[in-house]
């Protein structure tokens, strides 16, 4: 992009330009000049509008921590409806089938940022925290409806599904496993 030329909505553009390197090429090859390679525009815009790269990094991770947040009302509102195991599958496998299972992979590889996060109130991995918070509110509302055993541990159900999910999807190639596994396992673990 020439110099001097508007770009509009300057972090949402390069958000999406990381999370395109991210999970084309994973957390290594997140780099300035790869994000503003991909976005188009010259290096110094992401210097202009970040304190830095770990800055910047910081920023994403928040801005989809606040959207995966924003999710939660939807997956609430399935309580009582379908299956508790497919409401379950649909969540995690777009959960982690979405760009949020490689922001995980990105937190835990970048140890600037990890701190950067825990300076600014977050605690555990980012993302992974939040679907766990999800999901042990939506097993909550299943339980008042009676739909899962009234004596569940929700406080370890949510982590080990979030858990689980995580090693499934790790390390694979794009694709996400088949959703009868993915089915499989929520059904164990709620077992």
């Amino acid at each position: 992009m020439p110099t001097g030329v508007a770009i509009r909505d300057v972090r949402e553009q390069l958000f999406a330009a990381a999370e395109r390197v991210l999970l084309r090429d994973g957390p290594n090859a997140l780099t300035s000049r790869a994000v503003t390679a991909e976005a188009g525009c010259a290096k110094g815009v992401l210097h202009r509008h970040f304190t830095d790269f770990d800055g910047f990094l910081l920023e994403l991770v928040l801005d989809r921590v606040h959207r995966l947040e924003a999710r939660s009302p939807d997956l609430l509102a399935t309580a009582g409806t379908g299956t508790v195991e497919g409401n379950l599958t649909d969540v995690l496998t777009d959960l982690f089938s979405s760009v949020a299972g490689a922001i995980m992979a990105l937190v835990i590889f970048r140890d600037d940022l990890r701190a950067r996060l825990r300076q600014a109130g977050r605690q555990g991995i980012p993302l992974a925290t939040e679907a766990t918070a999800m999901i042990a509110a939506y097993l909550t509302a299943e339980r008042d409806l009676g739909r899962i055993a009234a004596d569940a541990d929700i406080a370890t159900l949510a982590p080990t599904l979030i858990g689980a999910q995580h090693l499934l999807f790790a390390g694979r190639d794009g694709t996400p496993p088949d959703p009868d596994v993915v089915h499989r396992i929520v059904a164990s673990v709620l077992r």
